[in-house]
């Protein structure tokens, strides 16, 4: 089946959506006029439930099938924020909000669920309930948390729950999706290094904590070139570097480093905050300074279940030939990971072409990508809750 002809019909109506999504971004919880459209517009396709203000802004919509003989219930998810990032496209319909923008194509997958929502209330050619939910705060709020934590999956009673991402560098009308660990864990870290500042012409009378920060920067690679298997992965950068020298010849007394550990499996991620841990303070000891480790634990690795990632797998090859089915993990992180851990089902990638990489000034969302997301959207619904 290729992608659904009403998606094709609705897609002026969808993209005008998106645009204006686009070009009204809003940050974190604070999605207050997005999350409104949402709920209008789900209210207005005649949609059986519309609850605003779980997670705080998120928006979750029922709707009922022709039949419930089978009991179950699909949760399927979209992401509605944008990023704190300046616009650079010169679009038409670019943001309207100074130093916000879709940077990441959330307002693509707000409006792809919305035309998925509208097909099925229209039809309702499913047995069971399919739940949308639409969620705040995936760019660092963690909106997928805090929906969990307030009882989503069983306020609403859903077994399964799917989401999707588009992604540049996979062609239009193609899907990449793996069975596992999927996106990475994402931990952040901070490291206040404390010496003993003075004049920068008499370092022997200090303990330049600039120096002690430039070793424990090179040490921490250890850990992936020496601590973690070479077939695991882990990603640890450092990319603030922090002093509170007022001036060029004044040696600091503090030095603050920041950055983020990536890792796709639990026992990595551990060593990985053992290991940081201990060559922070061991370095910092070993030259005369302090070090203080603040290693905080961020977004959980995204992990499909196997059955889930199958049931995926076939609606998409039956939207597309294009499925590729051992897409690359990637060490970005992913907050729809939290839903994942609550209940099993998949997290899949559709084709937003050549362009700009997400979180770039000058990315768009395709909107040629909307009847393929929309069908899959759609079709993991009927699929598996045929009538």
């Amino acid at each position: 089946m290729p992608i659904k002809n009403r998606f094709a019909e609705m897609l002026p109506e969808i993209t005008a959506w998106r645009q204006d999504f686009h070009a009204h971004p809003e940050l974190m919880f604070d999605v207050q006029r997005t999350a409104g459209k949402v709920a209008d517009l789900c209210r207005s396709f005649g949609c059986d439930e519309v609850v605003e203000g779980i997670g705080q802004t998120g928006v979750v919509v029922v709707i009922k099938g022709r039949h419930n003989f089978s009991g179950r219930v699909i949760g399927l998810r979209a992401d509605m924020d944008a990023l704190p990032i300046v616009e650079q496209t010169g679009l038409a319909y670019a943001s309207t909000v100074a130093g916000k923008m879709h940077a990441c194509g959330h307002d693509g997958h707000t409006a792809m669920l919305l035309g998925a929502a509208r097909y099925l209330a229209e039809t309702r050619n499913f047995d069971g309930t399919a739940v949308c939910i639409f969620q705040p705060a995936e760019e660092g709020g963690g909106g997928g948390r805090v929906m969990v934590e307030e009882g989503l999956m069983e306020r609403f009673g859903i077994q399964e729950v799917y989401g999707m991402h588009n992604m540049p560098g996979i062609p239009v009308g193609a899907f990449g999706i793996r069975d596992g660990a999927m996106m990475a864990a994402a931990d952040t870290v901070d490291i206040l290094i404390t010496g003993k500042g003075g004049h920068a012409a008499k370092p022997q009378d200090c303990v330049d904590p600039v120096v002690v920060a430039s070793h424990i920067i090179l040490a921490l690679q250890t850990i992936a070139s020496r601590n973690v298997d070479p077939l695991h992965q882990v990603v640890v950068s450092i990319c603030v570097v922090e002093t509170d020298s007022p001036a060029s010849n004044v040696i600091p007394q503090t030095v603050k480093l920041k950055g983020t550990v990536r890792t796709m499996d639990p026992a990595v991620q551990d060593l990985a905050e053992q290991r940081l841990t201990q060559i922070a303070q061991g370095t910092a000891m070993a030259l005369g300074a302090t070090a203080k480790v603040d290693y905080r634990r961020g977004y959980p690795v995204t992990i499909n279940a196997a059955a889930q990632t199958g049931y995926a797998v076939d609606v998409a090859r039956s939207i597309t030939p294009l499925v590729d089915t051992n897409n690359a993990p990637m060490m970005g992180a992913e907050d729809f990971s939290y839903m994942l851990n609550a209940r099993p089902g998949a997290y899949i990638f559709v084709g937003n072409g050549d362009t700009a990489m997400v979180h770039h000034p000058a990315y768009n969302f395709d909107d040629n990508v909307i009847p393929y997301g929309a069908s899959w959207y759609a079709g993991m619904v009927e699929a598996r809750m045929p009538v």
